[in-house]
């Protein structure tokens, strides 16, 4: 296993060992013992699972406020995103800025998202699956977020805002300035 760290502390890509042959390829995904030795000593409890059919469909910015925040563990199964993350903790010095990167069945990578992040990504090719680990289970009254493209925040979104698919619910978040961040610890 690979760990490349990212501009944001705590936030880490992750390249698992594949071992491939005629048949195909193996590879072990998740560790809990292996991640533990690299500083991600969490208990994972639910996995989830995203289906996206087409090219600039948008997910995000979400979190999950305390007491159910969670930390994710995001990989792609099928197709490929841009996997977006903003620093949302108040007193960290990267508080608002971002990291993206690709993720996709080909370059294997995972992204670890720890608590006080927001978390959204795009789809760069249609027919996209994105598995993802969290440490606590969704909570609809712990659920908050902004506005994907807000203009204050610079995201390099690889889609223009008419072209993209989003859902009722993140068209309507606020801007980044408006949003009811919470305190993480």
């Amino acid at each position: 296993m690979k760990v490349i760290p990212t501009a944001l502390a705590g936030a880490v890509l992750i390249e698992p060992d594949r071992f491939g042959d005629n048949r195909g390829f193996f590879s072990e995904t998740y560790n809990r013992q292996r991640l533990a030795e690299i500083g991600i000593d969490m208990e994972f409890v639910q996995d989830n699972h995203s289906r996206s059919t087409e090219k600039g469909t948008v997910r995000g910015m979400h979190w999950q406020a305390p007491p159910k925040a969670q930390a994710k563990l995001v990989r792609v199964v099928r197709g490929a995103i841009l996997d977006v993350i903003v620093d949302v903790r108040r007193a960290s010095p990267t508080f608002g800025r971002h990291v993206a990167v690709e993720l996709s069945a080909d370059n294997w990578r995972q992204l670890f998202v720890p608590i006080g992040f927001a978390h959204g990504f795009c789809t760069l090719t249609d027919e996209v699956e994105v598995i993802y680990k969290v440490t606590d289970t969704y909570s609809p009254v712990h659920e908050g977020g902004f506005l994907w493209n807000d203009p204050a925040l610079g995201l390099p979104w690889p889609v223009d805002a008419s072209a993209a698919t989003l859902s009722a619910k993140d068209k309507l978040l606020p801007l980044f300035a408006d949003a009811s961040i919470p305190a993480f610890t």
